[in-house]
Protein backbone atom coordinates (compact mmCIF):
# COMPACT_ATOMS: atom_id res chain seq x y z
CA UNK A 1 0.00 0.00 0.00
CA UNK A 2 1.31 3.62 -0.88
CA UNK A 3 1.86 5.63 1.76
CA UNK A 4 -0.13 8.68 1.87
CA UNK A 5 1.27 11.66 0.49
CA UNK A 6 1.52 15.27 3.07
CA UNK A 7 1.29 18.17 0.73
CA UNK A 8 0.22 20.76 3.52
CA UNK A 9 1.26 20.87 6.95
CA UNK A 10 0.67 23.20 9.83
CA UNK A 11 -0.69 25.55 7.63
CA UNK A 12 -1.74 28.39 10.24
CA UNK A 13 -2.90 31.39 7.78
CA UNK A 14 -5.23 35.00 7.56
CA UNK A 15 -6.58 36.36 4.64
CA UNK A 16 -8.63 39.51 5.49
CA UNK A 17 -10.85 41.45 3.32
CA UNK A 18 -9.27 43.70 0.28
CA UNK A 19 -5.75 41.86 0.75
CA UNK A 20 -3.65 41.31 -2.65
CA UNK A 21 -1.31 37.90 -1.48
CA UNK A 22 1.45 36.51 -4.04
CA UNK A 23 1.95 32.76 -2.76
CA UNK A 24 5.33 31.53 -4.41
CA UNK A 25 7.43 28.56 -3.45
CA UNK A 26 9.18 26.01 -5.53
CA UNK A 27 7.32 23.27 -7.77
CA UNK A 28 5.90 20.77 -4.74
CA UNK A 29 6.07 23.39 -2.02
CA UNK A 30 1.79 22.89 -1.97
CA UNK A 31 1.11 26.46 -3.72
CA UNK A 32 -1.61 24.77 -5.99
CA UNK A 33 -2.97 22.48 -3.13
CA UNK A 34 -3.46 25.30 -1.03
CA UNK A 35 -5.01 27.47 -3.67
CA UNK A 36 -7.62 24.40 -4.29
CA UNK A 37 -8.43 24.17 -0.37
CA UNK A 38 -8.93 27.52 -0.33
CA UNK A 39 -11.36 27.21 -3.51
CA UNK A 40 -13.02 24.25 -1.99
CA UNK A 41 -11.86 22.90 -5.17
CA UNK A 42 -10.08 19.61 -2.63
CA UNK A 43 -11.33 19.10 1.44
CA UNK A 44 -8.33 19.51 4.27
CA UNK A 45 -7.45 15.78 5.39
CA UNK A 46 -7.19 17.41 8.35
CA UNK A 47 -7.70 21.28 10.18
CA UNK A 48 -9.95 23.74 9.79
CA UNK A 49 -10.91 26.08 7.30
CA UNK A 50 -13.03 29.27 8.10
CA UNK A 51 -14.87 31.79 5.96
CA UNK A 52 -16.25 34.72 7.67
CA UNK A 53 -16.54 32.37 11.05
CA UNK A 54 -17.81 29.29 9.19
CA UNK A 55 -16.19 26.23 9.29
CA UNK A 56 -16.25 24.91 5.70
CA UNK A 57 -14.40 21.97 5.59
CA UNK A 58 -17.08 19.82 7.15
CA UNK A 59 -19.83 21.08 4.64
CA UNK A 60 -21.39 18.34 2.03
CA UNK A 61 -20.84 18.11 -1.41
CA UNK A 62 -23.86 20.14 -2.12
CA UNK A 63 -23.15 23.22 0.11
CA UNK A 64 -19.40 23.52 -0.89
CA UNK A 65 -21.18 23.83 -4.75
CA UNK A 66 -23.08 26.69 -3.59
CA UNK A 67 -20.31 28.26 -1.43
CA UNK A 68 -17.78 28.14 -4.27
CA UNK A 69 -20.27 29.09 -7.12
CA UNK A 70 -21.16 31.97 -4.56
CA UNK A 71 -18.01 33.53 -3.11
CA UNK A 72 -14.99 32.36 -5.38
CA UNK A 73 -13.53 33.12 -8.64
CA UNK A 74 -10.90 30.79 -10.63
CA UNK A 75 -8.81 32.47 -13.18
CA UNK A 76 -5.98 29.14 -14.42
CA UNK A 77 -3.17 29.34 -16.25
CA UNK A 78 -4.71 27.44 -19.39
CA UNK A 79 -7.97 30.04 -19.59
CA UNK A 80 -10.25 26.98 -19.42
CA UNK A 81 -12.58 28.42 -21.92
CA UNK A 82 -15.10 26.81 -23.52
CA UNK A 83 -13.82 26.93 -27.50
CA UNK A 84 -17.42 26.56 -29.44
CA UNK A 85 -18.81 29.65 -27.29
CA UNK A 86 -18.20 33.19 -27.85
CA UNK A 87 -16.37 35.56 -25.44
CA UNK A 88 -20.22 37.50 -23.82
CA UNK A 89 -21.02 33.20 -23.95
CA UNK A 90 -18.22 32.25 -21.83
CA UNK A 91 -18.20 34.48 -19.42
CA UNK A 92 -22.47 34.15 -19.37
CA UNK A 93 -21.72 30.40 -18.28
CA UNK A 94 -21.74 30.96 -14.41
CA UNK A 95 -24.71 33.28 -14.05
CA UNK A 96 -26.39 30.34 -15.76
CA UNK A 97 -25.45 27.62 -12.94
CA UNK A 98 -26.67 30.66 -10.76
CA UNK A 99 -29.91 31.10 -12.48
CA UNK A 100 -29.52 34.55 -13.77
CA UNK A 101 -32.16 35.37 -16.27
CA UNK A 102 -30.72 35.11 -20.22
CA UNK A 103 -31.28 39.45 -20.69
CA UNK A 104 -29.64 39.86 -17.39
CA UNK A 105 -26.86 38.03 -17.84
CA UNK A 106 -26.01 39.11 -21.03
CA UNK A 107 -25.95 42.99 -20.37
CA UNK A 108 -23.98 42.19 -17.38
CA UNK A 109 -21.72 39.95 -19.12
CA UNK A 110 -20.88 42.82 -21.45
CA UNK A 111 -20.09 44.95 -18.42
CA UNK A 112 -17.84 42.69 -17.20
CA UNK A 113 -15.82 42.41 -20.81
CA UNK A 114 -15.44 46.24 -21.28
CA UNK A 115 -14.10 46.23 -17.49
CA UNK A 116 -11.40 44.04 -18.83
CA UNK A 117 -10.98 46.43 -22.62
CA UNK A 118 -12.79 43.58 -24.41
CA UNK A 119 -15.86 45.43 -25.52
CA UNK A 120 -14.64 44.97 -29.52
CA UNK A 121 -14.11 41.36 -29.03
CA UNK A 122 -17.68 39.96 -27.54
CA UNK A 123 -18.67 37.73 -30.30
CA UNK A 124 -15.24 36.53 -30.90
CA UNK A 125 -14.54 32.83 -30.13
CA UNK A 126 -11.16 32.04 -27.81
CA UNK A 127 -9.44 30.93 -31.13
CA UNK A 128 -9.69 34.02 -32.73
CA UNK A 129 -8.48 36.29 -29.38
CA UNK A 130 -4.80 36.42 -28.29
CA UNK A 131 -4.03 34.80 -25.34
CA UNK A 132 -3.79 38.04 -23.34
CA UNK A 133 -7.16 38.31 -24.50
CA UNK A 134 -8.48 34.90 -23.45
CA UNK A 135 -7.28 35.62 -20.22
CA UNK A 136 -9.21 38.65 -19.57
CA UNK A 137 -12.20 36.96 -21.21
CA UNK A 138 -11.41 34.33 -18.03
CA UNK A 139 -10.96 37.22 -15.72
CA UNK A 140 -14.39 38.29 -16.50
CA UNK A 141 -16.15 35.52 -15.94
CA UNK A 142 -14.61 34.84 -12.61
CA UNK A 143 -16.16 38.34 -11.87
CA UNK A 144 -19.46 36.85 -13.35
CA UNK A 145 -21.01 36.05 -9.53
CA UNK A 146 -19.72 38.83 -7.69
CA UNK A 147 -17.30 37.02 -5.80
CA UNK A 148 -15.54 37.84 -2.58
CA UNK A 149 -12.73 36.38 -2.78
CA UNK A 150 -10.32 36.15 -6.54
CA UNK A 151 -8.23 33.09 -6.72
CA UNK A 152 -5.44 32.96 -9.82
CA UNK A 153 -3.08 29.76 -10.14
CA UNK A 154 -0.40 31.27 -12.44
CA UNK A 155 -2.60 33.65 -14.24
CA UNK A 156 0.18 34.91 -16.85
CA UNK A 157 2.26 31.48 -17.06
CA UNK A 158 0.96 31.20 -20.88
CA UNK A 159 1.60 35.01 -21.66
CA UNK A 160 4.33 36.93 -23.41
CA UNK A 161 5.77 39.63 -20.74
CA UNK A 162 3.89 42.48 -22.03
CA UNK A 163 0.28 40.36 -22.06
CA UNK A 164 1.39 39.39 -18.51
CA UNK A 165 1.86 42.91 -17.50
CA UNK A 166 -1.68 43.97 -18.56
CA UNK A 167 -3.08 40.78 -17.08
CA UNK A 168 -1.50 42.05 -13.76
CA UNK A 169 -2.62 45.67 -13.84
CA UNK A 170 -6.03 44.06 -14.36
CA UNK A 171 -5.75 42.27 -11.39
CA UNK A 172 -4.44 45.07 -9.44
CA UNK A 173 -7.21 47.49 -10.15
CA UNK A 174 -9.26 44.87 -9.11
CA UNK A 175 -8.09 44.92 -6.10
CA UNK A 176 -7.73 48.65 -5.27
CA UNK A 177 -11.86 48.19 -6.36
CA UNK A 178 -12.01 46.51 -3.00
CA UNK A 179 -11.78 42.58 -4.46
CA UNK A 180 -9.22 40.12 -2.51
CA UNK A 181 -6.82 38.39 -4.56
CA UNK A 182 -4.85 35.15 -4.26
CA UNK A 183 -2.32 34.72 -7.08
CA UNK A 184 0.13 31.57 -7.23
CA UNK A 185 3.13 32.19 -9.34
CA UNK A 186 6.98 30.92 -9.69
CA UNK A 187 7.20 34.80 -11.54
CA UNK A 188 8.35 37.65 -9.07
CA UNK A 189 7.92 40.23 -11.26
CA UNK A 190 4.36 39.06 -11.05
CA UNK A 191 4.32 38.71 -6.99
CA UNK A 192 5.68 42.37 -6.93
CA UNK A 193 2.00 43.37 -7.76
CA UNK A 194 0.78 41.99 -4.50
CA UNK A 195 0.63 43.58 -1.09
CA UNK A 196 1.63 40.07 0.90
CA UNK A 197 4.27 37.54 0.01
CA UNK A 198 3.45 34.18 1.31
CA UNK A 199 6.59 31.39 0.38
CA UNK A 200 5.70 27.96 0.85
CA UNK A 201 8.36 25.24 1.23
CA UNK A 202 7.56 21.33 1.71
CA UNK A 203 4.28 22.27 2.43
CA UNK A 204 4.95 24.76 5.23
CA UNK A 205 4.37 28.40 5.15
CA UNK A 206 8.22 29.27 5.75
CA UNK A 207 7.86 33.28 5.08
CA UNK A 208 4.97 35.52 5.22
CA UNK A 209 6.26 39.18 4.90
CA UNK A 210 4.98 42.75 2.88
CA UNK A 211 6.00 42.70 -0.47
CA UNK A 212 7.73 46.33 0.38
CA UNK A 213 9.46 44.34 2.62
CA UNK A 214 11.33 41.21 1.17
CA UNK A 215 14.25 41.97 -0.03
CA UNK A 216 14.78 38.50 -1.95
CA UNK A 217 11.94 39.87 -3.99
CA UNK A 218 12.73 42.83 -4.29
CA UNK A 219 16.51 41.26 -5.60
CA UNK A 220 14.76 39.13 -8.04
CA UNK A 221 12.99 41.64 -9.52
CA UNK A 222 15.85 44.17 -10.17
CA UNK A 223 17.28 41.49 -12.07
CA UNK A 224 14.64 40.40 -14.03
CA UNK A 225 14.40 44.23 -14.98
CA UNK A 226 17.82 44.32 -15.93
CA UNK A 227 18.13 41.13 -18.09
CA UNK A 228 15.05 42.24 -19.73
CA UNK A 229 15.74 45.91 -19.85
CA UNK A 230 12.55 46.79 -18.33
CA UNK A 231 12.22 49.95 -15.89
CA UNK A 232 10.31 49.69 -12.14
CA UNK A 233 7.31 47.06 -13.48
CA UNK A 234 4.50 49.50 -11.83
CA UNK A 235 6.07 52.35 -13.93
CA UNK A 236 5.78 49.91 -17.55
CA UNK A 237 2.45 48.47 -16.22
CA UNK A 238 0.50 51.75 -15.97
CA UNK A 239 2.37 53.14 -19.28
CA UNK A 240 0.77 50.05 -20.86
CA UNK A 241 -2.74 51.00 -19.06
CA UNK A 242 -2.93 54.51 -20.52
CA UNK A 243 -2.04 52.47 -24.17
CA UNK A 244 -5.04 50.98 -23.89
CA UNK A 245 -5.46 46.92 -23.47
CA UNK A 246 -3.87 45.54 -26.52
CA UNK A 247 -4.47 41.92 -27.11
Amino acid sequence: MKEPVTALRDVDLQVWRRQFVAVMGPSGSGKSTLLHIIGLLDRPSAGEYLLEGVDLSTLKDGEMARIRRDHFGFIFQSYNLFPELTAVENVEVPMIYAGVGARERRERAKELLAQVGLEHRLFHRPAELSGGEQQRVAIARALANGPTLLLADEPTGNLPTEQGRLIMQALRELNDQGMTIIVVTHDPGVAAWADRLLTLRDGRVVGDEPVAESQALQASVAALQRDLGHGPLGEEAEDDAERGYAG
